[in-house]
């Protein structure tokens, strides 16, 4: 495998430029939103206290929230990228919480717990897309065309 001397500056340029800490806070995000199911779920089959895990859902979606906010102040930045994969995994991701949301409602799972649950998916549906994203997109030149590379015979 051959590279030309320009791809090396350039990988190198993209390495070292500083980007605000969107996949740890997104990571955080969904560590926390982790935390609360799991702290629902070793509660069953008693009625789980929702306090903890309002807290974590919370603190978790305004983690989104900042990193969100943080990525669409990047002014040079591969957007093109960015949203072409994070449209995709939003889908894929939104039908997988969509089925979660009906497994939920379908296992009878009523009031406040059904709400946490719910907000939960959604921030993990929102969590996920956003480091797929930002990860391509982080290590693609602005405006940048990606090379098709012929497939081996």
């Amino acid at each position: 495998m051959s590279t030309r001397g320009g791809d090396l500056g350039a990988t190198s340029s993209l390495l070292e430029r500083k980007l605000p800490p969107v996949t740890e806070l997104v990571v955080l995000s969904l560590a926390m939103m982790l935390s609360g199911g799991v702290y629902l779920a070793a509660s069953l089959p008693k009625p789980p206290g929702l306090a903890p895990v309002v807290v974590l859902l919370a603190a978790g979606a305004v983690l989104t929230g900042i990193a969100v906010v943080l990525l669409a102040r990047i002014e040079d930045f591969a957007w093109d990228k960015f949203f072409l994969v994070a449209k995709w995994a939003l889908l894929a991701y939104a039908v997988i919480a969509g089925i979660l949301g009906f497994v939920f409602i379908f296992d009878h799972t009523r009031g406040g717990t059904l709400v946490v649950l719910l907000c939960t998916l959604a921030v993990f549906a929102i969590d996920v897309p956003t480091i797929i994203g930002f990860t391509v997109a982080r290590f693609q030149e602005p405006g940048e065309q990606p090379a098709l590379q012929p497939l081996p015979d």
